[in-house]
C-alpha cells in the first residue's frame, strides 16, 4: 500500500483503503478492525493522504504529511509517547520536536491530533508506507 492509496473522509474519523472509483464516487475499506466498506458520493470531500501537507515557516510553506509520518516512524518506531487524547501543549510540542518550522498559527491541536491518529492507524494496519522509500535516497553509485 502507498500514501496515494489511503484516503480520509470529511466527518468522518478514521483513515480509508481506497478501493475502486465508481461513477459516483468511490469505494472505500475502514482501516481497522472491522474494515467496513463504504461507497462515497461526490457530495463528500475525500482526501487522499499523499496529497495532505502541514504549513511550516519554510520557503515552500508546507511539508507533505507523507514525509513528516515518515519522520515520526524513523525516530520513535512507533513509541511516540503520547496519544489524541493528549492536552494542546504536549501536542504542539510533539509536532514542534518532529516539524520544528511548523506554522503555528495555522496548523491547530486539532490537526496534530489527527496526524498522531492517522501515524497510529497507519502504523497498525499498514506499517509498509511508513518505510522510506529506496527512490528518495539517490545517494548510490553506480559501477
Amino acid at each position: 500500500m502507498k500514501f496515494n492509496e489511503i484516503a480520509t473522509v470529511s466527518g468522518k474519523p478514521g483513515l480509508y483503503k481506497i478501493l475502486k472509483p465508481t461513477r459516483s464516487g468511490v469505494i472505500l475499506e475502514s482501516m481497522d478492525e472491522k474494515k467496513g466498506k463504504l461507497v462515497v458520493g461526490a457530495n463528500q470531500r475525500v482526501s487522499v493522504l499523499s496529497e495532505i501537507s502541514m504549513y511550516t515557516m519554510t520557503e515552500e510553506g508546507a511539508s507533505p504529511l507523507e514525509d513528516i509520518l515518515i519522520k515520526i516512524e524513523a525516530e520513535f518506531k512507533g513509541d511516540i509517547g503520547l496519544d489524541s487524547t493528549a492536552d494542546a501543549d504536549e501536542l504542539q510540542a510533539f509536532l514542534k520536536h518532529v516539524l520544528p518550522d511548523y506554522d503555528e498559527g495555522k496548523v491547530y491541536p486539532s490537526d496534530i491530533k489527527k496526524l498522531v491518529s492517522w501515524y497510529k492507524i497507519i502504523r497498525a494496519h499498514a506499517p509498509e508506507v511508513l518505510e522510506e522509500q529506496p527512490e528518495e535516497n539517490s545517494e548510490k553509485t553506480e559501477g
